[in-house]
């Protein structure tokens, strides 16, 4: 499954009822420009911008979204009366009012990634390895990996930044979430079986850097 994004104060069931039902891989951050760089970094398939109780705050935020490069199509949801008070058009990809339903949350979004080309089934490869975020399927020079729900989040954040480093902290965040409680160790862990079943040839594509963290390598394929 995919990541959405949602810039909001509320939380999400308040500001979009139907993502109950719809139940996508969310993160969340507050409605503020400085939240854009955190959320940037899960490369969502679509962020949503929460407009109901602060459009103004909301519209700034979705200005500075649109003027980032190759950002994320950008879903507003508004009040019918706000529609008026702002070009929303001139800034966002797709609006929906709070009280749509889950088929209709669901098309606009289809709609919206047909429109901008991008969908969900995206494969990232690192070198040899090849990581289907749609079907959560990892091969690893042809030889399909059977890894836990983590151990996939882990290695598709990880090879989605090749060469970045991330700390224990960080990636307990950006894998875990922020409600997550466990320490540090758990990310070692997680680390150690997934070198375990990429194997000796491929081991080395996570890489640890002593002292810091862990990064995925930069390959050429």
């Amino acid at each position: 499954m995919a990541i959405w994004a949602l810039l909001s104060d509320r939380s999400p069931v308040r500001t979009l009822p139907a993502l109950d039902e719809v139940r996508p891989d969310l993160k969340v951050e507050p409605l503020e420009i400085a939240s854009i760089d955190h959320v940037l970094l899960f490369d969502p398939l679509v962020i949503l911008v929460d407009a109901v109780e602060n459009p103004g705050q909301a519209f700034s935020v979705l200005t500075a979204l649109h003027e980032r490069d190759a950002s994320p199509p950008a879903l507003v949801v508004l009040e019918r009366e706000t529609l008026a008070r702002y070009p929303w058009e001139t800034v966002a990809d797709e609006f929906v009012y709070p009280g749509a339903p889950e088929a209709e949350v669901r098309a606009r979004i289809a709609m919206l990634h047909r429109r901008t080309g991008r969908g969900e089934g995206t494969v990232i490869a690192l070198g040899p390895l090849r990581i289907d975020t749609d079907t959560y399927r990892v091969t690893a020079a042809g030889r399909s990996l059977d890894l836990t729900f983590k151990e996939f989040e882990l290695l598709r954040f990880l090879a989605q930044h090749p060469g970045r480093v991330y700390t224990r902290p960080a990636l307990l965040r950006q894998v875990w979430g922020y409600d997550f409680y466990g320490g540090t160790r758990t990310v070692d862990v997680h680390v150690r079986r997934l070198r375990a079943k990429l194997g000796l040839e491929h081991e080395d594509l996570i890489e640890t850097v002593r002292g810091v963290g862990y990064r995925a390598a930069q390959t050429e394929g």
